[in-house]
């Protein structure tokens, strides 16, 4: 089994970078982010247009490199996270997860037995199509495979001890769009309550042993954020870094074009 390289950042002490996909399914994008030495990448069925048989063959792609695959899926019911799991995802993030219950299930739909109640299908991609040990593979994917929840929403926030405290979960991770939308401060990442709510989210990782998570647009966010206690970072996404990038380097060319008399 590929080790899921967010968990050996996190056991060795130091922050676990990655990077969010929204748009680009191409042959060359894994090994363009391995350039980054990435420690895992978010593939996004969100709010993308990807779907399952493009999240299947990045995955098989980023099979090629170091960074583990983890899939944010559209919605926290089985068919999605059994489906990417069983295609080799190395780990799923639940989008707007609100209670205790809901992290449940969601632990359920991604482990096997007895931890969860995940689907028993071997020898597929997950597998490089090699059928393993049932046992044996079930213990190593249940300690591998991690559980991201999205933390989106007033509600969650009330819930945050609860939340973290479900076996299984292995990150909060805030969704800093949709949580400000929530509190009515959509935006206002400085906003004195955006921050309490933030140190409210690392305070619960540190309580119950988990990873605290977030995906920032800036160096000077990702330096804001890390110095509050996040500790698994999603630099951005493919769509705003290409957009940026071409912006920015379209207009510096654009400036050099010589003056005519």
């Amino acid at each position: 089994m590929k080790p899921n390289r967010a968990r050996q950042a996190a056991a060795e002490g130091r922050v676990a970078f990655g990077h969010m996909l929204m748009e680009f399914d191409t042959p060359g994008i894994a090994k363009l982010c391995a350039l980054a030495d990435l420690d895992f990448v978010l593939i996004d069925m969100e709010h993308g247009p990807l779907d399952l048989p493009q999240v299947a063959g990045i995955i098989a792609r980023f099979k090629a490199t170091g960074a583990s695959p983890i899939v944010r899926v559209p919605a926290s019911e089985y068919h999605f996270v059994a489906r990417v799991m069983d295609a080799g995802a190395q780990g799923i993030m639940a989008p707007n997860v609100r209670t205790p219950e809901q992290a449940r299930l969601l632990n359920d739909a991604m482990r096997y037995a007895p931890e969860g109640n995940r689907g028993l299908g071997l020898g597929t991609s997950h597998n490089d199509f090699v059928r393993p040990d049932p046992v044996d593979y079930m213990s190593r994917a249940n300690r591998s495979n991690m559980l991201l929840c999205q933390i989106e929403s007033t509600t969650a926030l009330r819930n945050l001890d609860r939340i973290a405290s479900e076996p299984g979960v292995d990150c909060l991770w805030v969704g800093h769009m949709d949580l400000t939308q929530s509190m009515g401060i959509v935006g206002q990442f400085h906003h004195p309550d955006f921050l309490a709510a933030l140190r409210d989210v690392v305070a619960a990782c540190r309580e119950h042993g988990h990873l605290a998570g977030i995906q920032p647009g800036s160096p000077e966010q990702a330096r804001d954020w890390m110095a509050l206690g996040f500790d698994m970072i999603s630099y951005s996404t493919d769509i705003t870094i290409y957009g940026s990038a071409l912006v920015s380097e379209v207009a510096a060319a654009r400036g050099l074009v010589p003056k005519r008399d």
